[in-house]
């Protein structure tokens, strides 16, 4: 690899370090009766902020609480964090192209496998109500946008990556960019 391109996969491996330390993702909610609106930021092992409010209000239409220690992520991300680092610090040690294609193979793999893994959680959550919920509304899920905006009911319901969250995405998008140019650098060298 160039070293620019080692370089870059240093700086890669450093930003995953963010998933750590800053909040992965934002879901927050507002309507007329929360002017302040409601929050939730998810950690790489937690979740924080307006949880209680939100499980308050989930109650009457027959969502399931959310509880931190029932999500296997919280237990497993850490983990797959820490192998994600170890093999980009690796790949720059080595200074090697087919190490560098198979970190970037597990770094989308993590990518896709999370966005699904995320997805279920919120179907699962908006779809599986309970039938003896307070309020009913006759063909109305609540599952949240997986990314974007969603109205649900009299609330807007945002999903967005935070801090930790673009810092990882970042490092995934900038690893590729360096795969793609040491793929072209090899063509043009043959």
């Amino acid at each position: 690899m160039k070293k620019s391109s080692r370089m870059l996969v240093l700086v890669c491996t450093l930003l995953l370090f963010g998933a750590y330390i800053f909040p992965l993702w934002k879901i927050a909610l507002e309507a007329p009766q929360y002017p302040e609106g409601l929050e939730m930021k998810i950690w790489i092992n937690n979740i924080t902020g307006d949880v209680q409010k939100i499980n308050g209000l989930n109650h009457y239409i027959g969502m399931k609480h959310i509880i931190v220690e029932e999500f296997y992520e919280f237990k497993l991300l850490p983990y797959v964090m820490a192998i994600l680092i170890g093999f980009g610090f690796l790949t720059y040690w080595k200074n090697n192209k087919k190490l560098l294609y198979a970190w970037i193979a597990l770094l989308l793999i993590f990518g896709v496998v999370g966005a699904i893994d995320f997805y279920h959680w919120e179907y699962d959550y908006g779809h599986n109500l309970d039938p003896m919920a307070a309020i009913k509304v006759p063909g109305m899920a609540y599952q949240p946008p997986l990314l974007g905006y969603k109205q649900l009911l009299n609330f807007l319901a945002a999903s967005f990556p935070d801090t930790g969250g673009w810092m990882v995405i970042s490092s995934i998008f900038l690893a590729i960019s360096v795969g793609f140019v040491e793929f072209k650098r090899k063509r043009t060298t043959r």
